[in-house]
């Protein structure tokens, strides 16, 4: 199951990266009204990119912070997918292409079955 765990984070770490691409494209800090325009919103992302590479990395040691990088890695992707949903139900126009909401839905059925490997390697 470890192995699979290693799998799940691995693919769901590379949809999330390209949701965050894609939320460049969208201009995703005026969604969220964050300060600095591009240049904040990359800024951030260096140490974003860095902790879920790092989160990897753990993960493959089986380690017990590799558990809890994964556990916030779902709850990342579960929460992308229900405040983009919220949006686009609110009428606003980012993340409406096909290819944006494919990405939503596999980060979220992806995260799903991360969340549920890692409670199970927790308790085995």
């Amino acid at each position: 199951m470890a192995d699979l765990l290693f799998w799940l984070y691995l693919v769901n770490s590379v949809l999330l990266i390209n949701h965050e691409i894609d939320s460049a494209y969208w201009k995703e800090w005026e969604l969220f009204k964050l300060p600095g325009g591009l240049t904040g919103f990359l800024l951030l992302h260096f140490p974003l990119l860095l902790l879920i590479l790092w989160g990897l990395i753990l993960v493959s040691r089986q380690t017990f912070w590799g558990l809890i990088f994964s556990l916030v890695l779902c709850f990342g992707g579960i929460f992308a997918f229900t405040v983009h949903t919220y949006f686009l139900r609110k009428g606003h126009d980012e993340f409406n292409k096909p290819i944006s909401k494919f990405i939503l839905t596999a980060i979220l059925l992806v995260s799903v079955a991360q969340l549920m490997t890692t409670f199970y390697v927790m308790m085995h």
